[in-house]
């Protein structure tokens, strides 16, 4: 079984369809919401961790795309710059979820993408802003800079 974490990105015309209830019931997918925010008359924000077995996966993320939903992997958006990062560990006192860790051996913060769940407290949190991607948080003008809206 795999996991994969998402963010979806959807307008009032999707906002009030079954569509998480259909991953479970039509893909075989066990879902875990993370964060989200709905802004009322404007948009939703879902950050979703996904689990099952990869077709499933592959064909639920096809699903929401031709639902209108907005989708983004977040291991393929949120990226750390090697050549800015000095290892201070102060991303890793904020990291809720353990994607930023020191490796006590190396004393080097090791960067598990797909552990990720753009929350953006690691962004603020570095003081080299090494740290970039689009978080849950970001408006519109935002998202379509980087791609997603």
């Amino acid at each position: 079984m795999k996991t994969k974490n998402i963010l979806l990105i959807f307008g009032q015309e999707v906002m009030y369809k079954p569509i998480i209830y259909r991953l479970v019931k039509d893909f075989n997918i066990i879902f875990n919401v993370l964060e989200a925010k709905i802004y009322p008359k404007q948009e939703g924000r879902i950050i979703l961790e996904l689990k099952g077995e990869d077709k499933d996966l592959n064909q639920s993320i096809k699903y929401l795309k031709e639902e209108g939903v907005n989708l983004k992997v977040l291991s393929e958006i949120i990226k750390r710059d090697e050549k800015k990062c000095v290892h201070c560990g102060a991303c890793t006192t904020v990291c809720r979820l353990g994607a930023l860790v020191i490796e006590r051996s190396t004393m080097k913060v090791i960067f598990d993408s797909k552990k990720c769940i753009a929350c953006g407290l690691c962004r603020t949190a570095c003081p080299l802003k090494a740290m970039s991607g689009v978080t849950i948080d970001e408006k519109k003008e935002s998202t379509r800079k980087h791609g997603i809206a």
